[in-house]
């Protein structure tokens, strides 16, 4: 069953996302906060693909509930739903862990197209079917294909599935100048809504993980005008 945590205070929107999540074949638990969210989460076990938080929460916001999540799960799915006003959230969120945000008002085919978009790599993950060989090794870091892990010197850095896909992007292409629209393609699919900037907060992320001075990154490169490459 493909469960999808949805946390909506507004009872009117939680409602239209909930109906049209289950259209589309997901069960639904819903939480009217944030707190509530955190306890329902842990009352199924972690057993949940995906979790739809908005940001503006009474008792513990979204984008609380968004790390403290994150910190308990890196495969789960995290969707931030945010007013356009909420510039600053979106950043916010993506860099506590969030895979993606919609921006309200949404359409109901373009937020299930968002959970469907992760949670397709959610089942990747769960199922842990891959493709080529096993690991991949540039300099000091070590990509594992079937674990879907990455290390640094031999010590893990704990990456989520849009972070680790980025990652096999990169290695795969070692050395290649990779534009934020292949980039977003190839993370987020083809028929992803949302803009290109989601790329490069999630480079900001990575790099706080992978960089000994992520300010003056060695291998995570930007090449301006394009995009980034990975340098060995």
């Amino acid at each position: 069953m493909k469960r999808v945590l949805i946390a909506e205070d507004e009872a009117a929107i939680r409602e239209f996302v909930v109906i049209n999540l289950r259209r589309g074949g997901y069960e639904v638990i819903e939480a009217s906060d944030g707190a509530q969210a955190l306890e329902l989460y842990d009352s199924y076990g972690g057993e949940i693909d995906i979790a739809v938080l908005d940001v503006m929460m009474p008792n513990v916001d979204g984008l609380e509930v968004c790390r403290l999540l994150r910190q308990k799960s890196n495969n789960l799915g995290i969707i931030m739903l945010t007013a356009k006003t909420q510039e600053m959230d979106k950043v916010t969120g993506l860099m506590s862990g969030a895979d993606d945000y919609v921006t309200k008002p949404f359409s109901p085919s373009e937020l299930v197209a968002r959970v469907d978009a992760i949670y397709r790599r959610v089942a990747m993950n769960n199922t842990g079917k891959q493709i080529s060989s096993d690991m991949v090794t540039l300099g000091e870091f070590t990509l594992n294909l079937r674990s879907r892990t990455l290390t640094k010197n031999g010590v893990f850095i704990e990456l989520t599935q849009v972070e680790f896909q980025m990652m096999e992007y990169f290695f795969s292409n070692a050395g290649a100048a990779l534009s934020r629209t292949s980039i977003l393609n190839r993370v987020w699919g083809d028929e992803y809504f949302g803009e290109e900037k989601i790329v490069d907060v999630n480079i900001r992320r990575l790099r706080m993980k992978v960089e000994d001075e992520p300010s003056n990154p060695q291998h995570l490169i930007t090449i301006w005008g394009i995009g980034y490459k990975w340098l060995v």
